[in-house]
């Protein structure tokens, strides 16, 4: 199985609940990395892209209701909506 950037939606909302609801960027750019390192890694182009992915998969989060808006987090931090 191939991991393609739409696996990195659910792997941000795994860091999130992970880290108590609100993270740093970071944060959650770590969290997914001790977690899916090797997954990265085989994951051919996505392993040079996959934190501007990220950012991608956080925007179709917030689309879709599960991530508070831009608006409503602090600079730099991605939270779970509630």
């Amino acid at each position: 199985m191939s991991v393609t950037r739409s696996d990195l939606t659910p792997w941000i909302l795994t860091a999130l609940n992970d880290l108590g609801g609100e993270a740093k960027i970071v944060t959650i750019a770590k969290h997914i990395w001790d977690k899916h390192e090797n997954d990265l890694r085989s994951a051919g182009d996505l392993f040079y892209t996959w934190q501007y992915d990220m950012r991608w998969a956080a925007m179709k989060l917030r689309q879709s209701g599960k991530l508070a808006a831009s608006d409503d987090t602090e600079r730099g931090r991605w939270a779970i909506k509630k």
